[in-house]
């Protein structure tokens, strides 16, 4: 997909993955309509970088989402990469989520992401082509304990965009789906911020499963080396560039150990080995 003269819109491009993806286009040709919450940020880069329009959003309020799109459909020409970039996670075992903590995290990872996709295909399907690429996760076909909530959003995200890469394919519109391993960026500082101390909360009930998930999950980390988010970025970009495009791509620690274990073995299998790799294997409170 040639670059110049064409318009992508990056969501969550204040930073991380985000960012970097909406730089690379930029560099690439792209007119990149960098969206996010913090104005601030997505104004400091668009000095940097030539090509950058910095557009305030919070995908969290509907009705903020709703005026963004709008936008979107009244732009003279449509935008033709979509990077559905945007998310968050919140980590604990379910009974200690609350429900309004949950609706949050999938408007911004789920809810947002279908109704921005919604706002740019008719442009595409007038032009006949595009690209969607939509950010799911390692975690997009497995969960860690204590991870459920955030996987529930990236499952949510996986089954979409096999959907929608049938329903589209017919009008020349390329859609690709992007399973992250973990990653340096902020993701992780505003997890476990939102997340907060859950052990100081939870019921005593559950203190030996975060316990010994946790020292599990922390033994799988041990000694890692966790890459950049241009790891991602440069991905996404040739994926969008690509005359061909895979249908998934995925990158990053745990996707072959892991990931790729969920691939080969069984339900019963997998569910055996990630509960001896996460510390959980025999405990019984």
């Amino acid at each position: 997909m040639e670059g110049k003269g064409q318009i992508a819109l990056v969501t969550g491009a204040s930073s991380g993955i985000g960012r970097e993806t909406a730089t690379r286009l930029a560099e690439n040709g792209f007119e990149v309509i960098a969206a996010a919450r913090r104005m601030d940020r997505l104004e400091e880069l668009s000095d940097q970088v030539q090509g950058i329009n910095p557009r305030q959003v919070d995908l969290s309020q509907p009705e903020d989402v709703e005026a963004f799109c709008k936008y979107l459909s009244g732009l003279d020409e449509p935008v033709t990469a979509l990077i559905n970039n945007a998310g968050y996670s919140l980590r604990g075992a379910l009974e200690d989520v609350s429900l309004e903590a949950l609706r949050r995290m999938f408007e911004v990872n789920f809810f947002s992401l279908i109704r921005v996709t919604q706002a740019c295909l008719p442009g595409m399907r007038r032009l006949r082509k595009g690209t969607i690429v939509n950010l799911s996760s390692i975690v997009g076909k497995f969960t860690f304990p204590m991870s459920g909530p955030y996987a529930s959003t990236k499952y949510a995200v996986e089954a979409i965009t096999d959907a929608l890469r049938m329903e589209l394919r017919p009008f020349g519109i390329r859609v690709i789906g992007i399973r992250p391993g973990p990653i340096v960026t902020e993701f992780n500082d505003v997890a476990n911020e939102l997340t907060g101390d859950l052990m100081a909360r939870t019921d005593p009930d559950y203190k030996p499963i975060y316990q010994a998930s946790g020292a599990g999950v922390g033994k799988l980390f041990a000694g890692l080396t966790v890459p950049g988010p241009e790891l991602i970025s440069d991905l996404i970009l040739e994926a969008v560039m690509s005359d061909a495009p895979k249908a998934v791509y995925a990158a990053g620690p745990f996707t072959e150990e892991i990931l790729g274990e969920r691939t080969r073995l069984d339900d019963d299998a997998f569910d055996r080995f990630l509960t001896e790799k996460t510390g959980l294997a025999g405990l019984t409170v």
